[in-house]
């Protein structure tokens, strides 16, 4: 353990600032897209029919395991517990821009706008809901596979924290979305298994990125295997 010099907390900083942002923005565009449905046919294999939203949200697991992995649990948990007030925050907005009268000429009338954002606090409820259960489930067993593990195998801590956390996550929405009828009941199944094998893909495919990420900023901050940096109280663990 040594103290980190001012620089390399000034880095350090601001690039978790910048994973924050682009956490968080997936997170809100996610809630404000997922009305469109798209199809993906995997080399003939299979067929995916999701939902748009499904395409950023991937990537907020990727980068919560990087903060896992170099900052810690704590500021982990912190990125999530800012993500559920952007929504909330996102969804106040929402709701003004949809209350208030659209004017004559207005290219977007009322009813389109309607359309389009009306299901966005539902969706945003039950993406928190999903969203809350996920993240902390993913961190908690990143964290747990970590310790077991003393630092190696990241790939195992990655996918396996991953896997069980997009289940959890992809089974919730689905319900309460289709418990609020914004989707068919007869839907939660194919939607159920597209969304967690989609889900299950990316992940897969996402751990190399994740080992550049985690080796870029080991190497930028002098790092050990298995170390963090924690920003509170200014000091790196090897």
């Amino acid at each position: 353990m040594k103290a980190a010099s001012q620089n390399q907390l000034f880095q350090a900083q601001r690039i978790y600032l910048i994973l924050a942002a682009l956490f968080i923005s997936s997170l809100v565009v996610s809630n404000l897209i997922f009305q469109k449905f798209f199809y993906w046919d995997f080399f003939g294999i299979y067929t995916f029919e999701i939902s748009v939203g499904i395409l950023p949200y991937p990537i907020t697991f990727l980068i919560t395991d990087l903060i896992s992995e170099i900052y810690g649990r704590k500021k982990a948990n912190e990125v999530v517990t800012a993500g559920i007030f952007a929504s909330l925050f996102s969804l106040i907005i929402i709701y003004s821009a949809n209350y208030v009268p659209a004017t004559s000429w207005s290219p977007i009338d009322n009813p389109l706008f309607t359309r389009v954002f009306g299901a966005t606090g539902i969706a945003v409820f039950a993406s928190m809901t999903a969203y809350l259960l996920a993240q902390y489930i993913d961190i908690y067993l990143f964290h747990f596979w970590k310790k077991l593990t003393r630092g190696r195998h990241l790939w195992l801590r990655n996918n396996f924290s991953t896997f069980l956390s997009q289940f959890v996550d992809t089974f919730s929405v689905l319900f309460l979305l289709c418990s609020f009828n914004k989707i068919e009941w007869e839907l939660f199944g194919p939607l159920l298994l597209s969304g967690f094998l989609f889900k299950v893909l990316v992940a897969a495919c996402d751990t190399p990125f994740l080992y550049i990420g985690v080796y870029l900023l080991r190497r930028k901050f002098k790092l050990k295997k298995g170390g963090e940096i924690n920003l509170e109280n200014q000091y790196l663990q090897g």
